[in-house]
């Protein structure tokens, strides 16, 4: 993806250099990650809950250095998530209120190293990347792009580009009242209809996410959407339950299969129309 010279966004908050001690510090799918997961799961873009007792779960380690210094890698990687939030300031305060006739808010993108607390409550580097509507901000520790790329096998910068979109979307999402909404409904849910809605919810932010990514498709390189296709199918529920060595089962679903993810982006993507990602009222997920 081509970033060179695109702008920076202003909606970063940056705590990373907050993370104390020197040394190495690491990260994993402890008891606190758990917590986490339960508090924040709802939100999250990608579900790591099956890899909770998996030897290959999560493992962040914290490039050692002197408190409040960022290393090398760090820096580009902060650069690299400014310039994308940039793009879907830039695409979404366009398309949102040509399609639904309201002006975009965007959301602030937090930047954390290990553990972080939000508006839904605390959380740690084994969530993965989430959304908190209470607060409107968007969470992300940027040693998920390196798990992605060695665990997952999604590498690649449009990859690490989705994430944050997808993200984003739920942040649409939000401004629309769907999140709302659906939590309401969840609420009043049996536990298989609940995860249904979930679902749809992440499909939903999946296909924003291809909206999204036909309006920079002037930035895309050779092989960018087949990184970002790649991506969707990686974290999906199926893939990663057959990862951990798990049987799945589609009523415990709560983002959606490797098929569904990759179907509902390439809608976004096919039609470059928010109000093509209804799945809400789609027949077939």
């Amino acid at each position: 993806m081509r970033l060179r010279n695109r702008r920076s966004s202003r909606n970063i908050i940056d705590q990373r250099r907050s993370r104390g001690g020197g040394g190495t510090r690491v990260v994993g799918g402890g008891s606190l990650g758990v917590i986490a997961i339960v508090v924040v799961g709802y939100f999250l873009g990608v579900d790591l809950t099956p890899l909770l007792n998996d030897q290959n779960a999560p493992q962040y380690q914290q490039p050692s250095g002197p408190t409040g210094e960022l290393t090398t890698e760090e820096q580009q990687a902060g650069e690299f998530a400014s310039r994308v939030l940039a793009t879907t300031e830039d695409v979404w305060g366009e398309v949102f209120p040509r399609a639904f006739s309201e002006p975009y808010d965007p959301p602030q993108l937090v930047l954390f190293s290990g553990s972080v607390q939000s508006g839904c409550g605390g959380a740690t580097a084994s969530t993965g990347p989430f959304y908190c509507p209470a607060d409107q901000r968007a969470y992300l520790d940027t040693q998920f792009f390196a798990y992605m790329s060695s665990q997952l096998g999604a590498g690649g910068d449009f990859a690490a580009a989705y994430v944050i979109a997808h993200e984003v979307a739920h942040h649409i999402q939000n401004e629309l009242g769907i999140l709302g909404e659906a939590n309401r409904i969840r609420a009043q849910s049996s536990q298989t209809q609940s995860n249904r809605i979930s679902v749809m919810i992440e499909l939903q932010a999946d296909c924003f996410s291809g909206v999204w990514a036909r309006n920079v498709a002037d930035h895309l390189e050779p092989g960018d959407l087949e990184e970002a296709l790649n991506a969707a199918e990686r974290i999906g529920d199926d893939y990663l339950a057959a990862r951990a060595g798990r049987a799945g089962n589609p009523h415990d679903y709560t983002h959606g299969t490797s098929a569904q993810r990759t179907r509902w982006f390439s809608i976004g993507y096919e039609t470059g129309d928010p109000n093509q990602c209804d799945t809400f009222g789609a027949t077939q997920l």
